[in-house]
Parts: structure tokens; C-alpha cells; sequence
């Protein structure tokens, strides 16, 4: 079981609560915390002066005071009415993450929510009654208000959700029921706990960025197989070069291709070949992985920051015994990361795109003509390559950044919004999309390897190739590459290509 205390929740254990179901609880220190803001609220949801979330309206209607008898309903009908989302609902993983970054915020003791609402949605995450949540409808200005109010409507019986029993939506009530649990009533300010915040946000960018990382990775071996195949020149990759410089992802990635490319016949075989330098696809590639690994560290500090962040508002300072109104809910942070997470990825496919273009190309490789012995009856994996050149034109629209948009809402109160759930959504498809185009790398540089034959790749490249080869055969006669694809993509987003390479990748 993974402790929710707001200050400690990692990347890993989100991957974890996400992908894998593992449960969560909640700290004692952090259930202290939680009793200690909630005292805060209902002492002043008892006075007669205005606190913003408490006894008054939302946005425009901040200025509207609400009766003492109506303080519970106000706090129902927020969730309701900003329940606006639209469009197809997050992944199931997605889901969980945001359910686990907005109980580990309401962990922090800011919020001013009651321990048992904080429970139930805890118990939620661990019994699987996974709220649907539409993706469409956040402008990450007052947090990611639409999907995280369509999630917290099922703690009080009402929206829909699948369940660990029934793989078909249901009634929030009905799903409750199906788990053994109660729905909730809400009181005073809980609503607006529940949903103030960059969560579903955080959740897109921080699976994202766990992909991105294992993508890094495979890239760095797919690059060293392809330099391989292209009886390319590992002299390029000399830590001393990368060292003038001094950029950490570009030292890194050099050290994978050294230790890749180390012990290859292929490479000893051309090594006075004559040719005096390599494509800058092959020779760059540090440089540009190293680039592309620099913008993912960046992300991943907003990502580590943001995980345990207190982003509500008003926030409950029981030290002072204070309720201040603010605006850590604005998504700004979250949306550069994920955007830059795109630019970056946008640089690892790319590169991969014309080294695949190398190696089927005969007048830039050596090799036979589009990786095939029998060329004009079979047209080998020419046609992968275009799929590549799609992907990766598609890639670059999805560069451009979400985070340079704003468009003012909610009568203008919120006149400056940040995009973050676009910027998230943008780089959840852009992952998809540059998982395959390294996929299609690696497809054409393990049949590169076949045909320089006798010659022999590196041991590390040679347990990769073998790991491969064992699901995916050579192309030896024309078939649809679709599922050999499929395949390998899969292995890079679970890891496999990684572990099944002998030394370590970092």
C-alpha cells in the first residue's frame, strides 16, 4: 500500500496506483492535518461575513452571499453544474492518477474537507469504482474544474463510473452500491475542495512522462541498432566530446550508444571504410536525444513539485487560523511541462524518422533496396517509412504549444486560463504516436542486421534483436507490417525492449 501524506507521493508511485491497481492510504500525520483545516471551516462557515467558497458564490458570482440553510446544496449544485465535460472519457489510468494526486492535495491539510469525504475517495480508488470523466471541457484556470467535478459527483451517489465487478458504465449510485459503499452528503465548502486544482492535468502529464522516459531509453537502443545497421562510426560518441560541453542528456545518451555499439563485428568490420562523417541522424544523436532527455528533467521537476502541491483555493492556514484566497489552482506550470514533453518527443522522432529513412533508402545505406533481397516483386518496408514520415508530420502540429493560448471565462472573472488539460491531452497523443515511430526504427534496423549477415551487432543489440525476432520475424516475403508494429510498440511502452538489453540504459 502506497501512504498519501502530500509531500512524498513519486512518479513511480503513481505508475503504480495507475497502471497497476495498487492501493493507497492515507498517513496519520496527514488525517491530523485534515481534522486540523476542517475545524478552520466550520468555524467560519458559522459566521455572517462573506469567505469565498464557504457562504458565498463561484466565480462572477463571488460577490453573492448564501444563507447558513443553503451552505450543503451550495456545495451539491457546484459539482453539478460545472459536471460540463465533453467528449471521449479519460483511460482508466488516467482516471485513477487524477483520483490519487487530488487525495494526496487534499492530504496536505489546505483543503478544509472532512476526513470521511477524503476516505471515501480513497476507498473509491481501492475498491476500482472508476468515475467517467470526460476529456474535454478544462481550461486549467480554476484547476481542472469540469473532469475533477464529474469524478467527485460519484462520491455523492450521482454521474457514472465503471466498477471492478461490471466492465459497463453505471450510475454513480449503483456503482457505489455494487463496492459496498455509501455515498456522501456534502457540507460546507467540500464541493470546491474536490475540485479546485490541476489534477487531471497532473495525472496526463506524469503517465505521459513515464512513457517518455522508457521511450527515451528505447530510442537510445533503436538509434544504436539503426548506426549499426548503417555501418555507422561509434567514434562520434567519445565521452570526452560530450563532456566539453556539458549537457547531462547528451553525456548520457552518448555513454548508451558507446555501450551499445561496444563489441559490434559490423562496426569493427567498416571501421577504415574511408567514409570521413556520418548523416547528422547518426552522428547528432546524442545531441539531439540529449536535448529531447533535458526538456523531459525539466518536465519531470513540474511533475515532482506539482504531485504533492497544495493547489486549492480558498486555502486553509490553520496555523494562522486563516482562510485566504488565492490562485494556485492556474495551470501554467502543467502546461509548460507537458508542452515542452511534446517538443522534446517531437526531437526523438524525428531523428528516428530519417535514420529509418537511411536504412531503406540503398543510396544512403548500402543496403538492399527498401530491406528487401527480392525488390520490385516485393516492396519490403518501404511503406513503414511513410508511415513514419505520417507520424511524425502529425507529431509537429502537436508541438505547438497549448500553453501560448488563453481565452478569458467565466464573465471574466478568469481572464487568464492556461490550457493544461490541452497541453496534457497533446502529450498523451503525442507519446502514442512517437512509441510507434521508434517502433518503426527498430522494425527496419533488426532487418538491416539480418542482412549484413554474417556480420554481427553488439551483444547488447544482439539480445535485443533475438528478443524481437522471437515475436517478430524477418521479412523475408511482403505482409502487413500493422501487427509487427502493434508488437513492438508494446514492448517499448511496457519496458520489455529495455530489459531485454543486457546493460543498463539509462
Amino acid at each position: 500500500m502506497i501512504e498519501l501524506d502530500g509531500t512524498s507521493l513519486t512518479l513511480d508511485h503513481l505508475v503504480a496506483i495507475a497502471h497497476d491497481g495498487e492501493e493507497v492510504g492515507l498517513s496519520d500525520v496527514a488525517r491530523q492535518r485534515v481534522r486540523a483545516a476542517r475545524g478552520v471551516v466550520e468555524e467560519y462557515a458559522g459566521r455572517h461575513e462573506p469567505t469565498y467558497g464557504i457562504n458565498t458564490g463561484f466565480g462572477n458570482f463571488a460577490d453573492v452571499r448564501i444563507p447558513a440553510d443553503s451552505l450543503d446544496a451550495l456545495q451539491v449544485n457546484l459539482l453539478r453544474s460545472h459536471a460540463a465535460g465533453v467528449g471521449e472519457p479519460l483511460s482508466i489510468p488516467v482516471v485513477r492518477a487524477t483520483m490519487a494526486l487530488r487525495a494526496n492535495v487534499l492530504a496536505k491539510g489546505f483543503s478544509g474537507i472532512r476526513l470521511e469525504t477524503v476516505d471515501l475517495l480513497i476507498e473509491l480508488l481501492n475498491r476500482q469504482v472508476h468515475p467517467v470523466v470526460p476529456s474535454r471541457g478544462s481550461v486549467g484556470a480554476s484547476g481542472d474544474l469540469a473532469p475533477l467535478a464529474h469524478l467527485a459527483l460519484v462520491l455523492i451517489g450521482e454521474g457514472e463510473a465503471f466498477t471492478r465487478q461490471s466492465s459497463a458504465v453505471e450510475p454513480g449510485a449503483s456503482a457505489l452500491r455494487r463496492a459496498g459503499l455509501q455515498p456522501i452528503t456534502l457540507a460546507a465548502k467540500e464541493g470546491l475542495a474536490l475540485i479546485n486544482g490541476t489534477q487531471a492535468s497532473t495525472a496526463l502529464l506524469g503517465l505521459a512522462l513515464a512513457a517518455v522516459e522508457r521511450l527515451a531509453r528505447a530510442a537510445d537502443i533503436s538509434a544504436a541498432m539503426s548506426i549499426d545497421g548503417l555501418q555507422g562510426s561509434s567514434k562520434p560518441f567519445e565521452a570526452r566530446i560530450h563532456a566539453a560541453r556539458g549537457l547531462a542528456g547528451q553525456s548520457i545518451s552518448a555513454n548508451n550508444l558507446v555501450g551499445l555499439l561496444a563489441g559490434s563485428d559490423i562496426n569493427a568490420a567498416h571501421a577504415n571504410c574511408g567514409r570521413v562523417q556520418d548523416a547528422y541522424s547518426m552522428r547528432c544523436t546524442p545531441q539531439v536525444h540529449g536535448a529531447a532527455r533535458d526538456a523531459f528533467a525539466f518536465a519531470r521537476g513540474t511533475f515532482e513539485i506539482e504531485a504533492n502541491a497544495a493547489t486549492d483555493n480558498p486555502m486553509v492556514f490553520t496555523a494562522a487560523h486563516e482562510i485566504v484566497s488565492g490562485g494556485n489552482f492556474h495551470g501554467a506550470p502543467v502546461a509548460l511541462a507537458a508542452d515542452v514533453l511534446c517538443i522534446g518527443l517531437v526531437q526523438l522522432a524525428t531523428i528516428s524518422e530519417r535514420r529509418s529513412e537511411r536504412l531503406v533508402n540503398p543510396a544512403l545505406s548500402g543496403l538492399p533496396a527498401f530491406l528487401t533481397t527480392h525488390g520490385g516483386l516485393h516492396s519490403g518496408l518501404m511503406m513503414a517509412q511513410v508511415t513514419a514520415a505520417a507520424l511524425t508530420s502529425e507529431l509537429k502540429t502537436l508541438a505547438h504549444p497549448a500553453s501560448a493560448d488563453t481565452i478569458p471565462t467565466s464573465g471574466n472573472k478568469e481572464d487568464h486560463v492556461s490550457m493544461s488539460m490541452s497541453a496534457g491531452l497533446k502529450a498523451q497523443r503525442a507519446v502514442e504516436l512517437a512509441q510507434y515511430v521508434i517502433a518503426i526504427e527498430l522494425l527496419c534496423a533488426c532487418q538491416a542486421v539480418d542482412l549484413l549477415a554474417p556480420l554481427t551487432t553488439s551483444p547488447p543489440l544482439a539480445r535485443v534483436h533475438d528478443f524481437i525476432r522471437a515475436r517478430v520475424p524477418p521479412h523475408e516475403q511482403d505482409r502487413s507490417t500493422s501487427n509487427d508494429l502493434a508488437v513492438i510498440t508494446q514492448m517499448i511502452a511496457s519496458g520489455e525492449v529495455e530489459r531485454a538489453c543486457p546493460l543498463k540504459v539509462n
